[in-house]
């Protein structure tokens, strides 16, 4: 097998996928033959976790090679791993009379399947087809010789986790990130309830739609009795790149999106802007992130009557080749000071590009890891599609920065911000552990 040559760190490793042993872990609740396997179940990946988002390789059962992702490592998979093509997110709420303990075995429970599906397994060793026939199986079976197809596993956790109404449902409000609350409101926001928020997050990518929502769905009946899905969204096409290896890729608008994002291979950018500290509180938070989410509805056919010469100002860029107005190729870095014949900014002050610059913003820079979604047509007979924007920094107010800074965005006559959520990425697990232990210790 060889690895994935892409987006892999410099100092990664990268070794062949072992099958985990099998296990005999006792159901916690009778539900699946998984649950209750836990933190011991974990201990399958010993000696071969390294940095979150490091390829490795495993043969599927139909003999096709198919790119795994290690899921323990330093930090979690699916940040600086290369954008996959496909992502299912979803948001969580803990289920009414769910206490601590309730939360420690789902995220161990969690950690556990998600290390066997990144490498291309069932989520317990009886999986779909190997248990009692007169029993549900464990797996749903969906992704039965799909491989692992690049999938990653990201899990979050909302502010309302360690505060709900006042309430310390889970005694662990004492711990809470002091930069982990609600975003506020901003300058347009038309948001639903009902799509934003939750206690817990997990995004999950893969390079097969099938495997990223067989990973969600399967998540979501091991969560059963413990915490219910609140909303999630599907997206497809990727709007950013992680490595220079990959394409920009372009958005809905049709313009190139992610151009100047922060790359994987860029440490000192990434240390500076995307990973959470030691010297940052708290300290469990060491190695990890914090992920926004905004549903972004573009008004598609309202856009498409605009004229080229004018999108073109409202982003900054030209659409064919990417470039800003400022002249050069896409990579070009803008030239805010240039101006036409007649004295006017080639770069248009309200421009997209030239709000959400670092150089007017503080330095201030966040890596962008966003989807295209459609969702069939909206009442009107419209396109109901957009942006499911998703962005990881050090803290959120890098991201409360830059929205801030897009209020006189022209753009803005063109989209609706309908969903939002703000969740703490706890570091990557150690083989033997689950994701947030620390956060429990």
């Amino acid at each position: 097998m060889t690895p994935r040559a892409d987006g892999a760190p410099e100092d990664s490793a990268a070794a062949p996928v072992a099958e985990p042993e099998a296990t005999t872990g006792v159901s916690r609740r009778g539900l699946l033959g998984l649950v209750g396997a836990g933190a011991a179940g974990l201990a399958i990946g010993a000696g071969a976790g390294v940095a979150g988002g490091v390829a490795v390789a495993r043969a599927a059962d139909s003999g096709s090679a198919a790119s795994a992702y290690e899921f323990f490592g330093a930090h979690q998979a699916g940040i600086t791993t290369p954008v996959q093509d496909h992502l299912h997110f979803a948001s969580f709420d803990m289920m009414a009379r769910t206490d601590r303990d309730d939360v420690i075995s789902l995220l161990q429970d969690w950690s556990y399947a998600a290390a066997r599906m990144t490498r291309g397994l069932e989520v317990s060793a009886t999986g779909a087809i190997g248990g009692s026939p007169e029993a549900p199986p464990d797996d749903t079976g969906e992704a039965l010789g799909l491989g692992a197809s690049g999938l990653t596993i990201t899990f979050g956790l909302g502010p309302t986790l360690f505060e709900s109404d006042g309430v310390d449902r889970f005694g662990i409000a004492g711990r809470r990130p002091p930069v982990l609350e609600r975003l506020p409101a901003f300058l347009g926001d038309d948001l639903d309830p009902d799509a934003s928020g939750g206690d817990l997050c997990i995004q999950a990518c893969a390079d097969d739609p099938q495997v990223a929502v067989h990973a969600v769905r399967n998540l979501s009946r091991i969560a059963f009795g413990r915490a219910r899905i609140r909303w999630s969204q599907m997206g497809f096409g990727r709007t950013s790149r992680t490595t220079a290896s990959q394409q920009t890729p372009r958005n809905l608008f049709g313009f190139k999106d992610g151009t100047a994002n922060i790359l994987a291979d860029d440490r000192e950018a990434l240390d500076s802007h995307v990973w959470v500290a030691a010297s940052d509180a708290p300290a469990w938070m060491a190695g990890g992130s914090y992920l926004v989410a905004r549903k972004i509805a573009m008004l598609i056919e309202t856009w498409d009557r605009v004229r080229l010469s004018e999108q073109d100002a409202i982003i900054g860029r030209d659409k064919g080749e990417g470039a800003p107005l400022s002249g050069g190729d896409e990579f070009t870095e803008p030239d805010f000071a240039k101006t036409d014949a007649a004295g006017a900014p080639l770069m248009p002050a309200v421009s997209h590009v030239r709000l959400a610059h670092a150089d007017l913003n503080d330095g201030v820079r966040i890596l962008r890891r966003g989807y295209n979604f459609v969702d069939g047509n909206n009442d009107l007979g419209r396109l109901d599609a957009g942006l499911f924007f998703l962005s990881y920094q050090r803290a959120p107010e890098q991201f409360v920065r830059l929205q801030r800074s897009l209020s006189t965005d022209v753009m803005n006559e063109y989209i609706r911000h309908v969903g939002s959520g703000v969740w703490a990425v706890p570091p990557g697990a150690a083989p033997g552990s689950y994701v947030g232990e620390r956060l429990f210790a």
